[in-house]
């Protein structure tokens, strides 16, 4: 197969060059969830949206291409129990179940279903050249679109255009970065432990 090829068939992610066992899976998940916190933490607020730019959406999508989709899926779940329960990992250090049901509750949700399906790219090997992985980002960022935004109109009483206004357009710019950023990163990573097809 040449080099230039897309990966077609199911491929390790990179976790799975670690030998295999319960304890490391489950370090693993709950790795991805407090990732996930700690880089939802550099929070920029906007002024004419509720809804925060955050470190947290890279950190969902490159673990998810680094665990796959069932590690990956799981670890945004346990992010938001992590949430749902009080604990501080939320943008700006908020848990609870209101901040989930709040303007941010769709994009959180989007999450662990965005996860699941960068995960799933990747074991596609769409993490191995930086195009493949700029790719998966995008899609990846466009489901937790398809949630946050519709869940944003409700809740802020917005119309299709205000929601997009304010649920979309100032995160493209930051979502084009980390796309950028990912297709450099995992490929760099994966010619690193030798791209093991």
């Amino acid at each position: 197969m040449s080099a230039s090829v897309p990966l077609a068939g199911p491929r390790p992610v990179l976790a799975d060059l670690v030998p295999r066992t319960l304890v490391r899976n489950v370090a693993l998940v709950v790795g991805a969830a407090l990732l996930t916190a700690a880089a939802s933490q550099l929070r920029i607020p906007l002024g004419f949206s509720p809804v925060p730019i955050t470190g947290g959406t890279f950190a969902v999508l490159l673990t998810a291409a680094a665990l796959g989709p069932a590690r990956g899926a799981a670890g945004q779940l346990t992010y938001l129990l992590l949430g749902a329960v009080g604990l501080p990992v939320f943008a700006g250090g908020t848990g609870g179940v209101e901040y989930l049901v709040g303007a941010s509750g769709g994009y959180l949700v989007g999450f662990v279903v965005a996860a699941a399906l960068v995960g799933a790219c990747a074991r596609r090997g769409w993490d191995r050249r930086p195009l493949g992985m700029a790719a998966t980002f995008g899609l990846g960022s466009l489901v937790i679109y398809a949630f946050g935004v519709p869940w944003l109109a409700m809740v802020g009483g917005y119309g299709p255009g205000e929601a997009l206004l304010r649920g979309v357009v100032p995160f493209l710019m930051g979502d084009a970065l980390k796309a950028a950023a990912a297709g450099v990163a995992l490929p760099a990573a994966w010619r690193l432990v030798g791209d093991r097809r």
